[in-house]
């Protein structure tokens, strides 16, 4: 487990650089849930890329938790959608994996299709995924995945942004056989700001965990954070 999130946080030492966004959250889990979210971490760090090209585009994030102790969990997911003809289709292939205070979470590999729409000016747009999931090492490991993802500028000069994306799985755990996490997201972008240099590229706001049988936690639950992101351009 060392040498997991020593690597891990070298990920994030060498991903910072040209990353397109890194975030960090205090995370109201453990206030609000204490039964479930007793020893939940407040402080996990998110670092996303996006990167098109003319073949498609590829996204990842890593998230890393922390406590006094140092870093207690690390998770990240990498996603790439092929398209070598003009649409708005495209095949997905995606890989998510990680390591947390309670264990491992198991290798997934998912490959399926997406529909993708954006605006003219590229202010909001989403896309859609249907894949096939599969779960190493699951008591059932063939599965299926449902993936929403969103963007969407708004208010004078696109002050606003709101983002995020919605997921909901097969799999069988131990408190049932479907999962369901979504995780939108809200921020003020400060570089909008009468008197703001156009290059403060720093954002406040909060985003939700919703998320039903979700982590081996039985039930619904809505966590709320406070976060920060500084975008690269």
């Amino acid at each position: 487990m060392k040498k997991f999130f020593t690597s891990a946080a070298l990920l994030l030492v060498c991903v910072f650089a040209s990353a397109q966004n890194i975030q960090l959250h205090y995370d109201f889990g453990s206030a609000l849930y204490d039964k479930d979210y007793g020893t939940r971490p407040v402080l996990t760090s998110t670092v996303e890329k996006f990167a098109p090209d003319k073949w498609g585009s590829t996204f990842f994030f890593v998230d890393m938790d922390y406590t006094a102790e140092g870093i207690t969990g690390g998770y990240w997911e990498l996603a790439r959608e092929l398209s070598f003809w003009q649409g708005p289709l495209s095949i997905h292939a995606e890989y998510n994996g990680g390591l947390s205070v309670g264990g491992a979470f198991q290798n997934a590999y998912l490959g399926g299709l997406t529909y993708t729409y954006n605006s003219a000016d590229f202010s909001k747009g989403y896309s859609l995924s249907a894949m096939y999931k599969h779960i190493q090492k699951n008591d059932k490991p063939h599965n299926f995945q449902l993936t929403g993802v969103w963007h969407m500028d708004f208010g004078r000069d696109a002050l606003y942004s709101f983002s995020g994306f919605a997921d909901f799985w097969s799999e069988k755990t131990a408190v049932g056989d479907f999962i369901f996490l979504a995780e939108p997201q809200f921020w003020v972008n400060l570089n909008k700001l009468k008197n703001v240099d156009d290059k403060f590229n720093l954002s406040v706001g909060t985003e939700v965990e919703l998320n039903n049988d979700f982590g081996w936690k039985d039930g619904f639950h809505a966590i709320p954070t406070l976060a920060i992101k500084w975008t690269f351009n």
